[in-house]
């Protein structure tokens, strides 16, 4: 006897988590490096803007913003459809350092020649770069405690650090919307979809919290 046609949405999200486990996390590398080389291809001939080395630098970016938020995306993607991605969070985590690490070699090595007083001063004196530079040594932390000794090393004050990427979300999409100092719909974009997201992970824990705080 057929099972009812009802039935067919509930094994959906098994079915492709089945396909996911087949899938190696190291297909987000591959493919995730394509943006960076294709816009650096763009640059060197000339056919990205007037001013090629900005354009890259903040291109660059927004991909950070784009890799936190899907790392961000895994956990309420699973809450709401039961598709488990949690396999891909590692490698879009570190996809996001990567390319915060590329945004600001390009500032220091093409943007400043590694003209390291340069650089100091303009952190001090542009408060956006002060506030990218935090949010870039909160993913250096991420970044370098992102594999299984430091979580077998740290136990559950792994977890607290990874913490991290909140504030690292937070202060990102800060320094992208005070580099571009006006509102155009891109910044606003990315500053809705992370508040979202933030706002569902306190609303989780704070429901989480809430039998023991009445107990």
């Amino acid at each position: 006897m057929a099972a009812p046609a009802s039935d067919a949405p509930v094994d959906l999200p098994r079915r492709i988590n089945r396909v996911a486990a087949k899938i190696s996390p190291w297909w987000i590398y591959g493919l995730g490096f394509i943006p960076a080389a294709w816009y650096f291809w763009l640059g060197a001939t000339g056919r990205l803007s007037a001013n090629p080395v900005q354009a890259f630098e903040h291109l660059l970016g927004e991909w950070t913003l784009r890799f936190l938020i899907a790392t961000l995306l895994v956990t309420p993607i699973r809450d709401f459809t039961r598709v488990n991605l949690f396999r891909f969070r590692r490698a879009l985590g570190l996809m996001s350092f990567y390319y915060a690490l590329m945004h600001v070699l390009v500032y220091a090595i093409l943007d400043r020649a590694l003209v390291f007083p340069e650089i100091v001063a303009d952190v001090i004196k542009r408060p956006y770069i002060m506030v990218g530079m935090a949010a870039f040594v909160g993913l250096i932390a991420l970044a370098v405690t992102s594999n299984n000794w430091s979580i077998r090393r740290m136990g559950r004050n792994w977890g607290r650090l990874h913490l991290l990427i909140y504030p690292a979300a937070i202060l990102g999409v800060t320094h992208f919307i005070m580099a571009v100092k006006s509102w155009p719909p891109r910044p606003l974009v990315y500053i809705a979809i992370i508040a979202v997201l933030l706002l569902y992970r306190l609303a989780k824990y704070t429901a989480a919290q809430r039998p023991f705080a009445s107990a």
